[in-house]
């Protein structure tokens, strides 16, 4: 679905990322996730950026996702740009305060990064340190609008000028349209949308009809006017999996019938045959996902689909060619 022209209009000399420029020409975007390892060896970035290059208009870099020491985020994305796929950073408010913040963002200006996804961060006691300080010196909400000023109005936090101009970043931030209460998560996607924020990439989606729902309300705010909507899609690897989804994750809700579609998938297959059960759960997690990428197509203030494979990389290109999103455009 194209993107509205007046999105268009006014994000076109935001960042001058690749990212911005597939969305402002209204082509239905695809961005992937590379999560940084938790050690240094690049062998392990060079084959993920192998597998995404080319197949998504950029890939989320996390930062310390689930509370666990990795790759800095930053680092990972200059070193991506430098191979030839486009960042988007993650900056969490849990481990800076807003000094740290500032001025991280504008060393990974300076290094050529220019997209970001503003997010509390998981909880560190989820992690491996879960001791250490939670920082929490401003909230998501408060990031979307500090990096807003310091782009737009080129001035810090504090009002200070930025001398020559701050960070010229796309600024985007995360929804979760299945976390309780369900009527009030559009309405927070609102209150970034006035705080300043250019994208939302969702949590997974799984439940079209509830999504649909979700963005008919979001239309209705026009919050799809200003906003890209990038709906959250990831591919099952097995039925352990979608279960453990559904019952442990929070913000994720997956159907019965897609439950059933996944058990079914390997009706016949011995069980002592891992490698049998394995690659038809992985055959038909790529299939709903590709039936789920046409649906979202169709529903309205969808700008595109961020795909998050959690270490199957490998998987999204199949995915992306057979939802007729390859080649990507080069705009």
């Amino acid at each position: 679905m194209a993107t509205n022209p007046e999105i268009q209009s006014q994000d076109a000399q935001k960042s001058g990322s690749n990212l911005e420029r597939v969305l402002a020409a209204g082509h239905f975007a695809v961005t992937g996730e590379l999560g940084p390892p938790k050690h240094m060896d690049p062998a392990f970035i060079d084959r993920k950026i192998n597998l995404l290059k080319g197949v998504v208009d950029a890939a989320n870099v996390t930062d310390n996702q689930t509370g666990i020491v990795r790759l800095s985020s930053i680092a990972t994305g200059i070193y991506m740009a430098q191979q030839g796929l486009e960042p988007v950073i993650q900056m969490t408010c849990r481990d800076r305060n807003r000094l740290a913040i500032q001025s991280d963002l504008m060393g990974a200006y300076f290094h050529g990064i220019r997209n970001v996804l503003c997010l509390s961060g998981d909880h560190q006691s989820f992690g491996n340190h879960p001791g250490a300080k939670n920082v929490q010196d401003i909230d998501s909400m408060q990031l979307i609008r500090m990096i807003q000023e310091m782009r737009d109005k080129n001035q810090f936090q504090c009002g200070d000028e930025i001398k020559g101009g701050g960070p010229k970043l796309l600024i985007g931030g995360a929804g979760s349209p299945f976390s309780e209460p369900i009527s009030f998560r559009p309405l927070r996607i609102a209150k970034k949308m006035a705080a300043g924020v250019d994208f939302i990439q969702t949590q997974m989606i799984f439940d079209m009809d509830i999504f649909k729902q979700f963005m008919a309300k979001l239309v209705d705010l026009g919050v799809t006017e200003k906003v890209h909507i990038l709906a959250g899609i990831g591919p099952l690897k097995s039925s352990p999996m979608a279960r453990f989804l559904n019952d442990q994750i929070p913000g994720i809700v997956i159907p019965d019938e897609l439950l059933k579609r996944m058990d079914g998938a390997v009706q016949g297959i011995d069980e002592n045959d891992k490698d049998a059960r394995r690659d038809a759960w992985r055959a038909e997690g790529q299939n709903i996902c590709i039936e789920q990428i046409e649906q979202l197509q169709e529903i309205e203030g969808v700008a595109g689909v961020h795909i998050m494979a959690i270490e199957w990389e490998a998987a999204i290109r199949p995915i992306v060619e057979r939802a007729g999103l390859f080649p990507r455009p080069q705009v």
